[in-house]
């Protein structure tokens, strides 16, 4: 495939910017979307180059110039520039692709990035059987006959049974290195659980993240005859990998540039919509991601990481999705289901996901309500769906678990997880989703006078309160549960009231005490 062959793809409206005849003719060796000011780390040669602009400023003229300088310097066959984010190419790079030889094209609003990266590799597939001619094992008849149900994307379930058919090797499935099953002969799933099997063999490249890759995964040890062939038949796999991995790679970028403009108010949102895949005429749920401990991981704060862990997890929804990084070190999605599916599939992969994870990287969720796909209340649900990610950590961001007596609220399956809005139904959980600095300083300025006292006296006097609270002011039942005296008790309560100049007789009082103790960083113990 050459550059001059994606203006004749139906149907994509590809437009020529800037470009001669020879500049054309270059061969294209695959595709890569990126955002990055500077992305020649990331590309290889003869590579198409997808771009929505976002990096571009109006008043910044070097920024163009900068960009075509990395693309020159990686060798790319040619960029194309998304319309999408700024209404059109701009003049500056024009001119910078012009002068550093490198062909631009555009794509219109209307067409997404993934419908770009799918036509080319299924194009580039053209080449593949006249470049891997007597390689690993595969006769050249079954070759053909898997190319062909390639060609015509069969299922990728029938492709495995007709190899193993055709070819004598034991079943087998293509999972991701997270576990996830994407195909499988017998048409059962047989996932790896995000470890490794035994007999594995990679299919295609493996990602820049610990959640990109595919692996075929034999259901027993093959023999040797039989592993080379299974090498084989991963490496006829190999460009069905990179094609879903780099459509995967252009809907992120889309659905950053979503973000953005949600950030924005911007127009377009339904465009926006349509070009990451998502309905927009169904309710949206937003989901948020972030990666604890992640500097450094990839250069944005681990959103790319982020991004990915939530985009493998998202899959099991079976629903339209779009996941991308969020410009803030975090990852956001957008799903066409409804919550409690949403927070239902995610809590099981978490584990895996967080296995992927080394050292204190932690990776968290927060799920949103579902909304109207309309600005104001998609901003609104991402709020709440950041809260709910906080929330959802836990004790840890700065809100205990607890009374000051040491009874806790319950854990639930996904606690320091996966956190959902639907759940935030009590006070400890809104508390919860403060930062710590604020938990913390309300704590101490309620209650510093009762830790001062307790620092010094034999009695907890948090511990006393605590322990009315749970009993829902009874005093009878309160000296029950710390062995005194019920006259003991009045005398603590007492206490109490004077240090916190709070009167535990009113409601509202009991509230602002009973939410301190809740934002405490542990529990107090209780001493009679």
């Amino acid at each position: 495939m050459i550059v001059g062959d994606l203006l004749g793809l139906d149907g994509l409206h590809i437009g020529l910017a800037w470009g001669t005849s020879d500049l054309l003719g270059r061969q294209v060796t695959g595709v890569t979307s990126t955002d990055l000011q500077d992305p020649a780390r990331y590309l290889q040669p003869g590579e198409l180059v997808l771009s929505g602009l976002v990096w571009w400023q109006p008043d910044e003229n070097s920024a163009a110039l900068r960009f075509a300088t990395s693309l020159r310097s990686a060798g790319v066959a040619a960029l194309l520039a998304g319309e999408g984010t700024h209404g059109t190419v701009p003049e500056s790079l024009v001119d910078a692709c012009r002068t550093h030889g490198i062909p631009l094209l555009s794509v219109p609003p209307g067409t997404s990035f993934r419908a770009v990266t799918d036509r080319v590799y299924l194009r580039l597939w053209g080449g593949l059987q006249s470049s891997s001619e007597g390689v690993a094992a595969l006769p050249e008849a079954a070759r053909r006959e898997l190319l062909a149900l390639l060609h015509a994307e069969t299922p990728l379930d029938q492709v495995l049974a007709h190899a193993v058919a055709r070819l004598g090797v034991p079943d087998c499935s293509v999972v991701t290195v997270s576990g996830r099953v994407l195909g499988c002969s017998t048409g059962a799933e047989a996932g790896t659980g995000g470890r490794a099997p035994r007999g594995a063999v990679p299919v295609g490249p493996q990602g820049d993240t610990p959640f990109d890759g595919w692996l075929l995964q034999p259901h027993t040890e093959p023999g040797p005859a039989a592993s080379a062939v299974l090498h084989g038949l991963a490496e006829l796999l190999g460009p069905l990998a990179t094609r879903i991995r780099a459509g995967a790679a252009a809907q992120r970028q889309s659905t950053a540039r979503l973000v953005e403009l949600l950030a924005q108010d911007g127009p377009g949102l339904a465009d926006a919509l349509t070009a990451c895949g998502l309905p927009s005429d169904q309710p949206l749920v937003p989901v948020t991601a972030r990666i604890d401990g992640a500097g450094g991981l990839d250069g944005s704060g681990g959103s790319g990481w982020a991004a990915a862990a939530l985009a493998e997890a998202l899959h099991r929804v079976g629903a339209p999705f779009a996941a991308g990084p969020d410009g803030t070190g975090g990852a956001t999605a957008l799903v066409a289901a409804p919550a409690a599916a949403v927070t239902a599939a995610l809590r099981p992969a978490w584990p895996g996901l967080q296995r992927k994870l080394t050292g204190r990287r932690r990776l968290r969720a927060g799920v949103g309500p579902a909304v109207a796909p309309v600005a104001e209340a998609l901003r609104g649900a991402l709020v709440q769906a950041s809260y709910a990610l906080e929330a959802g950590s836990g004790v840890g961001t700065g809100a205990g678990s607890g009374s000051g007596s040491g009874s806790g609220t319950g854990a639930r399956e996904g606690d320091g997880a996966v956190g959902s809005s639907g759940e935030l139904s009590s006070l400890a959980a809104l508390l919860r989703g403060l930062p710590a600095e604020v938990t913390g300083a309300f704590h101490t300025r309620l209650l510093a006078p009762l830790a001062d006292h307790d620092r010094e006296n034999a009695v907890s006097l948090l511990g006393t309160l605590g322990a009315f609270l749970d009993h829902d002011g009874s005093w009878a039942r309160t000296a029950e549960a710390l062995h005194i005296h019920v006259n003991t008790v009045h005398y603590r309560i007492r206490r109490i009231e004077e240090l916190t100049g709070r009167s535990l007789a009113h409601l509202e009082h009991r509230v602002d005490l009973r939410a301190a103790l809740l934002c405490s960083p542990g529990a107090h113990p209780v001493r009679a």
